[in-house]
């Protein structure tokens, strides 16, 4: 399925309704973003406890966030 939305100067876009109905979401819902390291981009619906989990794990990644800890494990 595929279907076109336009960005405005705000970046913000309209959700096509076919996409809406695919993930299920309406006003409100939380949607999540992953891009790929090919550039595409996964978009999937937020389960309210998946929030939970996710803040709680980006808490313990954060102490391995700086550029010097990027350098070092680049290359794993």
């Amino acid at each position: 399925m595929a279907a076109i939305a336009k960005i405005t100067a705000k970046g913000q876009t309209t959700i096509p309704r076919e996409i809406r109905r695919a993930l299920q979401v309406e006003p409100g819902d939380l949607i999540a973003w992953e891009i790929a390291e090919d550039g595409t981009v996964r978009v999937q619906r937020v389960q309210p406890m998946d929030m939970d989990y996710l803040r709680a794990v980006e808490v313990t990644l954060n102490e391995w966030a700086s550029a010097e800890d990027e350098a070092a494990y680049r290359d794993l």
